[in-house]
């Protein structure tokens, strides 16, 4: 029999890696910053043009490579980063693997130019598919510039499954604020499409907060701080009132390394416990350095999880150092300048209002054995008379019939029920939930006018103003020219969106959540783009206007929403999915009544 088994060739190898650890342009834009950061960096430039499809480039003023490191750097398994087995229990830098550089140059057209400090020329190198196409010596500055083409240019199943260039860009967005977070001490400049997206100074962890997720947020966040002998812990979490149904200021980084972790997540929740509001999430930015020695980092091929040895002392840790800080801010004086002072109570109020000793008056001829009062008895006769006085106090008798006839025409045929609205048919009887069928009445008014284009619009008297960050940019732009078609009336200027009109049935009240919800995190980026986005904007005003479930309504809105809920083409559920209302019929009920 002849032998099956063989090597697979290197091109090969290094694309089927590649399907492990480059998934999108964001991978790429990942590893290229850890590099950057790893090279003792403190200016990082970072390159889009078409959300990484077309290109994306890192330069960096780091130690930058030798001719022998450029020529080695791109073979699998070549890494700086490890020495020997012992290395991966004492792991400080980002990427380690040395697999990352070989499986982008299988997929990619790659360009390199570097230049040690030491020598007095630098290196260039292209790679097109794995294989080095020209290497020579060249001009270059201090540093590392990598710039990688034409992603996935030989697998083109893998670039026609991207998602659209809005999502790819979001993710990327992503992947550059938790490093950019970790390392507020470098300076990071990103440019998408040749126009300058974030420019991020050299500061410390808060103004690096501030800078990337706006001003405002800076007021809104409580600093915690716990040095102990397990690990070092500080940070700031954000203030009980200002918590988003959205997850997109979660950040956990242990030794300047982003991770995730449901089980610290926990302990946060747990610690917020009695001052967060249902379906809310907790906001935190923690740094957390612990010795090394006791994390593993290789359990995850991304390195965004890690096992603690003392993950339970940690846990502990955290829950009461955000409980502490908590606590702090909750008992600290709050200056209330908006106070009426009239309703202090002055501290020379004796000057002001000498003394008095009360007087007591006795009725001395009063004796409550005694039936017969006459004094007190006509003076409430007189009292009485005087306030019937003029009154007719003849009462006109309905006959009783009539009566009961009567009631039962105003009888009406719906009533509430908390947040259900029941009525009858004439097999039994609705029960719905007024919440969901108001969406779903909404939803498919929302869409007639979408596809119509005939939403009225509602000019505001005071024009809102709301300030985004340079992710929520992203999304407005994105879903800017359906909100006008909505019937939203908006203009960016700088970091701050200016609303001046709204649809003609939202309150301005509800402008600043619905909003929020539009502003949603790039986690259910990939929900988003399952929908259209005219269908998912409609979805999101549906819920956001929609009438609350605890609102008491009258006989009349209630029978109007029942009539509107049955003329609406899909009746059954809401536009989520859930179920609007059950049937119950007078067999059913019969069986539970016996």
């Amino acid at each position: 029999m002849s032998d099956i088994i063989s090597l697979l060739p290197k091109n090969v190898a290094n694309q089927i890696a590649a399907g492990e650890v480059i998934q999108r342009p964001a991978s790429v834009v990942k590893e290229l910053l850890e590099n950057a950061v790893d090279a003792g960096s403190n200016e990082i430039q970072l390159l889009i043009k078409d959300a990484g499809r077309l290109k994306i480039q890192v330069i960096d003023n780091g130690i930058g490579m030798s001719t022998n490191d450029v020529s080695l750097a791109f073979e699998r398994h070549a890494t700086s980063k490890i020495k020997s087995a012992d290395d991966l229990f004492s792991i400080t830098s980002k990427g380690f693997r040395g697999e990352a550089l070989s499986s982008i140059a299988a997929i990619a057209h790659i360009e390199v130019l570097t230049k040690t400090k030491k020598d007095e020329i630098g290196n260039y190198i292209r790679i097109f598919g794995g294989k080095v196409n020209k290497q020579e010596k060249s001009v270059a500055p201090n540093g590392t510039s990598i710039s990688v083409k034409n992603l996935f240019f030989n697998v083109p199943a893998r670039r026609n499954f991207l998602k659209s260039d809005k999502v790819e860009l979001r993710h990327i967005i992503d992947e550059f604020h938790r490093i950019a977070l970790s390392h507020p001490e470098i300076k990071f400049t990103f440019f998408q499409n040749d126009s300058e997206f974030f420019f991020l100074p050299v500061t410390n962890f808060r103004k690096r907060i501030a800078n990337i997720f706006g001003n405002k947020i800076e007021e809104k966040l409580i600093p915690v701080n716990e040095i102990t002998s397990v690990a070092g812990i500080e940070g700031f979490i954000v203030k009980p009132e200002f918590l988003k149904k959205s997850r997109g200021q979660q950040f956990f980084f242990v030794n300047k390394r982003f991770i995730k972790s449901s089980f610290l997540h926990h302990s946060i929740c747990k610690a917020f416990e009695g001052l967060i509001r249902e379906k809310y999430h907790p906001g935190y930015f923690l740094q957390i350095q612990i010795d090394p020695k006791t994390i593993d980092i290789n359990i995850h091929p991304t390195k965004t999880e890690i096992k603690f040895e003392e993950e339970h002392n940690i846990y502990a840790i955290i829950n009461s150092m955000v409980k502490h800080s908590l606590g702090m801010f909750q008992v600290s004086p709050v200056l209330d300048f908006n106070r009426d002072s009239g309703l202090d109570i002055p501290y020379n109020q004796e000057q002001i209002t000498p003394k008095k000793i009360p007087s007591l008056e006795i009725d001395s001829s009063f004796n409550p054995f005694n039936r017969i009062q006459t004094r007190n008895s006509n003076a409430f006769k007189n009292i009485r008379e005087s306030l019937f006085s003029g009154l007719d106090t003849t009462i006109s008798k309905l006959n009783l019939d009539e009566e009961l006839k009567i009631a039962l025409e105003q009888t009406p045929k719906v009533f509430q029920l908390k947040k259900y609205i029941i009525t009858t048919t004439r097999s039994g009887l609705l029960i719905i939930n007024q919440n969901r069928a108001h969406q779903r009445v909404l939803y498919e008014k929302f869409l007639t006018s979408f596809t119509e284009r005939n939403i009225n619009s509602q000019q505001l008297v005071f024009p809102k103003e709301v300030e985004l960050s340079n992710k929520q940019i992203a999304l407005y732009n994105e879903y800017e020219e359906n909100l006008k078609v909505m019937g939203f009336v908006s203009e960016l200027q700088e970091n701050k969106l200016i609303i001046a009109g709204v649809p003609a049935i939202c309150e301005d009240r509800q402008i600043e959540k619905l909003f929020e919800d539009i502003f949603i995190d790039t986690e259910n980026s990939e929900e988003v783009e399952s929908f259209s986005q005219g269908d998912f904007i409609a979805k999101l005003m549906s819920r956001s206007i929609a009438i609350t479930g605890n609102k008491s309504l009258t006989t009349i809105e209630q029978q109007a929403l029942v009539d509107d809920l049955f003329a609406c083409k899909e009746p059954l559920t809401c536009p989520f999915n859930r179920k609007i209302f059950i049937n119950l019929d007078i067999e059913e009920l019969d069986k539970k009544l016996n």
